[in-house]
């Protein structure tokens, strides 16, 4: 069986979670998984405020939804996309 992957929105940039068990709030690990990539320099650099900005923008996505800092993330594999890089 063949994983679903979602479509990417246009001018955004995806990060993929691989989790071992459920996570209960994204913002953390997706801040952690931020500083970690060495694509885009400006995620790798966020302040906290701007990283607010985000969530409180909308610009945080999981299969097309809006995500929360609150959202839970069930195990596997997670595809999150930032909007506007």
């Amino acid at each position: 069986m063949k994983d679903f992957i979602p479509p990417r929105p246009p001018k955004s940039f995806r990060i993929t979670l691989e989790l071992n068990r459920t996570a209960t709030r994204l913002d953390s690990l997706l801040l952690t998984a931020f500083k970690e990539q060495s694509e885009k320099p400006e995620l790798k650099n966020i302040s906290r405020t701007q990283f607010k900005n985000l969530f409180s923008d909308g610009k945080i996505e999981i299969k097309g939804q809006r995500a929360k800092p609150t959202s839970r993330l069930a195990a596997g594999t997670t595809y999150i996309d930032i909007l506007g890089f």
